[in-house]
């Protein structure tokens, strides 16, 4: 398979001959394009993914949720500087890299990065830094409306130590599932399925809301919702187009991924609204719109125009199961269908990566490429990931509810999150 720009195989760069590299040196359009494309992460978590989120929250948790994701944000910003992007991209381990780069020493403003030899390393380290920080806070929308502020934060910084920074150093930091030759190239394992998991062991231990399946819990603001779902499309050009890790063809071809994707799944959700409903709502289209993004996060670079189409024709019926039957299966009250949508949208976005890569389906694959090996490939990944996010969520809410409790009172969750733990209101009136 021939090597792509793309940072998430440049990442095996510790394990090739020097001179087999290129050589260092800075290049203003890759820097440029990286800067922009950080700037658009950015845009997707803050203001989009809390907007989204709010906008599918009671009004009284509204604000809640929006300060839930603003300080995670900022957060594992912080964490990510500290540590956690020495443990994910210094060292070679088979879980976890080292202490190489702690507190971002050994950097400087001419300093380029070792994965992206074009571009200053303090802009790979911001740009990561934003995939660490919307990761944790996609796991927000599980447990909203019923959580302790103060456990949503011992989980955060507790999940992203022990989850993130191992499993984004598996497949793109030279450890476990990159040397294996798992395809993901812009988050479906280290990001969806890894948050989709973390967000159902949430729900379940968290408990379901006072009320959850005998009354009505409907979403107070779809137009705040579609608001934060184009925001989160917007944005998700510099997730995936970024990802390329310059400006060039392959930013291309995943730019026009996203595209299609994504259209292809509004489209294939609302059909699937117009069959089981009757009618084709604006949170089916919205919902769609994230499953479409979710899917062809790990194949943007990979797969080819019509295999990205086909992906998100894909991926909305499944998801849709996941938010309906699934759900109902499970009996865990995934406020925001989380794992519906970004663990079930990122399990069948793998896989099929190892399908639509090849190029007799239009993917970059080298001729030889073998669909069968690479699909069971991309299931060890997803296995590994769903167990080892599983565990670490677990063991992260468990020492949050010995510290500080999970769940708010019940008079402060029929009060309303906004008022009980913030003090203010999302609305005047």
């Amino acid at each position: 398979m021939r090597i792509p720009i793309a940072f998430v195989l440049l990442s095996l760069a510790s394990l090739a001959r020097a001179d087999d590299m290129p050589a260092p040196r800075l290049d203003s359009g890759d820097t440029a394009w990286m800067l922009t494309s950080t700037l658009l992460v950015i845009l997707m978590t803050i203001p989009g993914l809390a907007l989204f989120y709010g906008g599918l929250a009671r009004a009284k948790n509204m604000l809640s949720v929006l300060v839930q994701v603003f300080v995670v944000f900022a957060l594992v910003s912080v964490l990510w500087a500290l540590f956690g992007y020495s443990f994910t991209f210094s060292g070679e381990g088979l879980f976890l890299g080292d202490a190489g780069r702690l507190f971002l020493k050994g950097i400087a403003p001419d300093t380029l990065s070792a994965m992206l030899p074009t571009v200053p390393e303090y802009v790979f380290v911001a740009f990561q830094g934003t995939f660490a920080a919307i990761t944790v806070a996609l796991v927000v929308g599980a447990f909203a409306e019923r959580i302790r502020f103060s456990a949503v934060l011992v989980f955060s910084a507790l999940w992203f130590a022990l989850s993130y920074v191992p499993m984004a150093h598996m497949v793109w930091g030279g450890g476990l599932l990159g040397r294996d030759g798992a395809l993901d190239f812009a988050g479906g394992t280290v990001v969806h399925i890894n948050a989709g998991m973390a967000a159902l062991v949430g729900a379940a231990m968290v408990g379901r809301r006072i009320g959850f399946g005998k009354e009505a819990m409907t979403p107070h603001s779809l137009t705040l919702t579609m608001v934060g779902a184009s925001l989160l499309w917007v944005g998700w050009f510099g997730f995936n187009a970024g990802s390329a890790g310059a400006a060039n063809g392959t930013a291309g071809l995943a730019f026009i991924n996203t595209v299609l994707a994504t259209a292809a799944a509004t489209l294939s959700w609302m059909v699937g609204d117009l069959l089981h409903k009757g009618k084709a709502s604006m949170l089916g289209a919205a919902s769609g719109a994230v499953a479409g993004l979710v899917a062809v996060t790990p194949a943007a670079g990979f797969v080819g125009p019509m295999g990205a189409l086909a992906m998100g024709l894909v991926v909305s019926p499944l998801c849709l199961w996941g938010v309906g039957g699934l759900k109902r299966l499970l009996r865990v009250d995934d406020a925001c269908d989380v794992f519906g949508v970004h663990g079930v949208g990122g399990i069948a976005g793998a896989i099929l990566t190892g399908v639509f890569a090849a190029p007799v389906l239009g993917g970059t694959g080298a001729a030889d490429f073998a669909m069968a090996a690479q699909v069971w490939i991309q299931i060890k990944g997803v296995l590994l990931t769903l167990v080892w996010s599983g565990a670490a969520a677990a063991l992260a809410f468990k020492v949050a509810d010995l510290l500080v409790g999970l769940r708010v009172p019940e008079e402060a969750e029929r009060e309303g999150l906004d008022i009980a733990s913030h003090g203010e209101r999302a609305y005047s009136s």
